[in-house]
């Protein structure tokens, strides 16, 4: 078997791309084969903005999947941009890591999905492949989201977060 290769997948906002970006970065500098997954109007702006094309000695594969919604619809609504995402990239991302893993040496060794994409670690599990959740966001907001449940249990918000 070649390289590790690991599938990461950011979910499509600018806080959430950027450190899932840096980390691919970190996985190719320790040798790690990395494909590199955006939607198609992100993978368009990362490419474009800010990718070192030439500073990845091959380790790093940018690819898009289509996120589903057309050109001219609104991309600022989150609730649409999500729903429109679970509907389509799943079976692109299935049918990406069928293609890939038809190369021996390329198999794909785990996928690193953004914990926003809980249907990427689904397809991961689905196909056999080692998966992993990614938190872009602090420490700090991930202890406030795991501790709701507490501070509502013991009176300090209700649950409508007052």
């Amino acid at each position: 078997m070649g390289k590790p290769h690991v599938i990461v997948i950011p979910y499509p906002a600018q806080g959430h791309v950027i450190p899932t970006l840096e980390l691919a970065q970190c996985l190719v500098t320790q040798g790690v084969k990395v494909t590199f997954i955006n939607t198609e109007v992100s993978h368009n702006l990362v490419t474009k903005n800010c990718l070192d094309k030439d500073g990845f000695g091959g380790l790093m594969q940018m690819v898009s999947l289509p996120d589903g919604l057309e050109p001219w619809d609104d991309r600022s609504d989150p609730c649409k941009v999500a729903l429109s995402i679970l509907q389509t990239m799943p079976l692109k991302l299935e049918e990406l890591i069928e293609r890939i893993n038809k190369e021996e040496s390329s198999r794909v060794s785990c996928v690193i999905a953004d914990d926003c994409l809980g249907w990427a670690i689904k397809v991961a599990k689905k196909m056999g492949v080692r998966r992993a959740a990614f938190r872009p966001a602090s420490v700090a907001t991930l202890a406030t989201i795991l501790s709701c449940q507490k501070l509502i249990d013991d009176g300090i918000i209700n649950k409508n977060g007052e």
